[in-house]
């Protein structure tokens, strides 16, 4: 089935000035953050933690999301490319994004065992096994691309890339239930481990570890705000479109792709909005570092 290709009328010129307005500084700072998080934990840390392996395996799939930034701004206008191109931009882009859905929580899931179950932490966590965790949550999504290499049906020539996709595609069950299963299965258990950490540490009676205990909630409270306030209009305007597609839900002011539009192009601020949780990590990672360096300095000199 071939596809009807979208003109470049057909985008609201309020779209597009949003993403100019957007991308531009999300790609640029985004790849500094990235890349200056990138050396703190390659060069200035040096203990492997599992929060370090998480958050280099965040940095690396959110620097590769904002790669494909450059290719949607070019695709908002009357820009086709070869179905091949088209292909490993989309599978890039949603992979990496669901990627760092699922690492976001995985971050929360960590610290949540750390803190209110630390004996069982000792059996659970390690670096080892944190690496094969995000191992197997990017082979896990990246078997998505299965499905996001046939958004376009059996279109063989030029297509719009990240638009028009076959209505096929929008009939397809998968389509809808996959992403927003992620997107809410996370978020509940992001919610429900961070009530659950703050709860514990507002219990804590150890004045001695209040300083590591809110760097614990700023992690994990950071990590929370940002996925909420980046991904949530997205999955709830995709839900609502998926919907309209279908016919299943009226949509008289045609408001429902503009918004898919606008939301997605805002959920790409999460690879800025990471930094803030990278802080918090690093500052924790540095601080048990500088003190274990102090303590194995004083014991050498009383010896």
């Amino acid at each position: 089935m071939k596809n009807t290709v979208t003109n470049d009328s057909d985008i609201p010129q309020s779209v597009k000035y949003f993403q100019y307005a957007v991308y531009p500084p999300t790609l640029a700072l985004g790849l500094i953050f990235n890349m200056l998080a990138l050396w703190i934990a390659c060069c200035k840390i040096r203990k492997w933690t599992e929060s370090r392996i998480y958050i280099l395996t965040l940095i690396t799939l959110d620097t590769l999301l904002l790669f494909t930034l450059p290719f949607k701004i070019k695709a908002f206008h009357d820009w086709k490319t070869s179905l091949k191109f088209c292909k490993v931009l989309e599978s890039m882009y949603f992979v990496n994004m669901y990627g760092s859905i699922i690492i976001s929580t995985c971050i929360c899931l960590d610290r949540f065992i750390c803190i209110n179950h630390p004996f069982l932490a000792q059996s659970l966590r390690s670096p080892k096994k944190a690496t094969l965790i995000c191992l197997a949550v990017y082979i896990i999504v990246s078997g998505g691309n299965f499905y996001t290499l046939r958004l376009h049906g059996d279109d063989t020539g030029s297509v719009h890339c990240f638009q028009n996709f076959s209505s096929n595609t929008w009939k397809s069950k998968f389509l809808l239930i996959t992403p927003e299963v992620i997107f809410f299965g996370c978020l509940s258990i992001m919610v429900v481990c961070t009530i659950r950490i703050i709860i514990c540490l507002w219990r804590s009676s150890n004045l001695s570890g209040r300083v590591g205990n809110n760097r614990s909630v700023m992690i994990v409270g950071s990590n929370l705000l940002s996925y909420v306030i980046c991904y949530m209009p997205y999955h709830v305007t995709y839900l609502l479109y998926f919907l309209k597609k279908n016919t299943l839900l009226a949509d008289p002011f045609s408001t429902f792709r503009p918004a898919l539009q606008i939301s997605q192009i805002w959920a790409n601020l999460h690879c800025c909005l990471n930094a803030i949780c990278y802080y918090f990590v690093f500052k924790e990672a540095l601080r048990i570092e500088n003190t274990e360096t102090y303590n194995t300095q004083n014991s050498k000199i009383t010896r």
